[in-house]
């Protein structure tokens, strides 16, 4: 089902909004600015309906909000130190929007744009995006594709598509905040399990300092399902950023068909199990949302919502010894990410 807005976007159109549905009666909301997903309900055993996602009440409030609230980021999702990178001897300065570092894609990124709906209907809806040569520093004449899909076994899937006319480093991501407890409530009373022997620890702008460091011993081991709160603030590391917002190097290795997280509620029945292609997850626990216009009471606070971002990891046009994929797309060849978020009632 497409509806249209009375509102209008800042682009004089209306906002078009998407509705997903299966036959378990989930259903999934969009609309075609930022490519960004509204709403995921989810039925309860008992009957009742939860609201998984964090969102605004209005189209208009995604406007107001810095947070990336359900949104498709790009071309390059997560940060960039100083703007700038090079290749084949060139240096490239991309657009700051974060002090001198450019995140998500830059001030003018994918979350800010008119997607066009290529296709749609109660299962899936395709979004496509052109970006010129140049477009928030970024070289060549880029062309994207955003196919969102609801399976009938309650599965949000994502799947990215693009391509370039010339050398451009690339990562498409979803920005969607996840609260399992349907509430406005701390997301740290969560479990969460990563299958990740590494993670990337950061200074306080989100930098990459120095290499991947092992999980074993710290408070980054999330092999075990481990509640959120257990070691909260509890070393340098997470202090730097107010608490987790780090990347984990994903023992998958690009295997859409093995897990790559799971999380469960705080009252323990809902279940959400993350599969992605991208070689890591990005696990943000909120740390910043205060102010965030919420769906229903108000704004939201800091760690009422976590993201699962699967990407490259930040700043990886700098760093091509890490141990992943190239993150740079050629002409001629395609970038494809796929992500699913899996919901299992317990």
């Amino acid at each position: 089902m497409l509806k249209e807005t009375p509102q209008l976007a800042p682009d004089g159109q209306p906002y078009r909004i998407s509705t997903l549905r299966n036959s378990a009666g989930m259903v999934v909301t969009m609309m075609d600015w930022g490519a960004t997903l509204l709403s995921c309900r989810v039925p309860m055993k008992d009957g009742t309906v939860r609201e998984t996602l964090l969102g605004c009440a209005t189209p208009e409030d995604y406007l107001n909000q810095s947070a990336y609230l359900g949104a498709t980021v790009g071309r390059y999702a997560n940060r960039i130190a100083n703007s700038t990178f090079a290749r084949d001897g060139e240096i490239i300065n991309v657009t700051a929007n974060q002090g001198e570092h450019q995140l998500h894609g830059g001030p003018e990124g994918f979350d800010k744009r008119r997607w066009r709906i290529v296709r749609q209907n109660e299962q899936e809806v395709l979004y496509t995006l052109d970006s010129a040569d140049g477009d928030q520093g970024f070289p060549g004449n880029f062309r994207a594709t955003a196919r969102y899909s609801l399976t009938e076994d309650n599965r949000i899937a994502i799947e990215f598509r693009a391509k370039v006319d010339k050398p451009c480093p690339v990562n498409l991501t979803n920005h969607a905040y996840f609260n399992l407890d349907g509430a406005q409530n701390d997301v740290r009373q969560h479990q969460l399990q990563l299958f990740a022997d590494s993670y990337l620890p950061v200074d306080s702008n989100g930098i990459p300092q120095a290499g991947l460091k092992n999980v074993e011993g710290t408070s980054f081991d999330f092999r075990n399902p481990k509640t959120i709160a257990d070691d909260f603030l509890s070393d340098e590391d997470q202090v730097l950023v107010k608490g987790y917002d780090h990347a984990f190097l994903l023992q998958a290795k690009g295997d859409v068909s093995q897990p790559a997280a799971r999380v469960w509620s705080g009252d323990n029945q809902l279940q959400m199990t993350v599969y992605t292609s991208a070689p890591a997850l990005q696990f943000y626990s909120g740390n910043y949302l205060e102010g965030t216009p919420a769906r229903e009471q108000g704004t939201y606070a800091a760690y009422q919502g976590l993201a699962l971002e699967s990407e490259f990891l930040p700043d990886s046009p700098n760093h091509p010894e890490w141990p992943q994929p190239d993150c740079w797309l050629q002409p001629g060849d395609e970038y494809l990410s796929v992500t699913e978020y899996q919901f299992i009632t317990q």
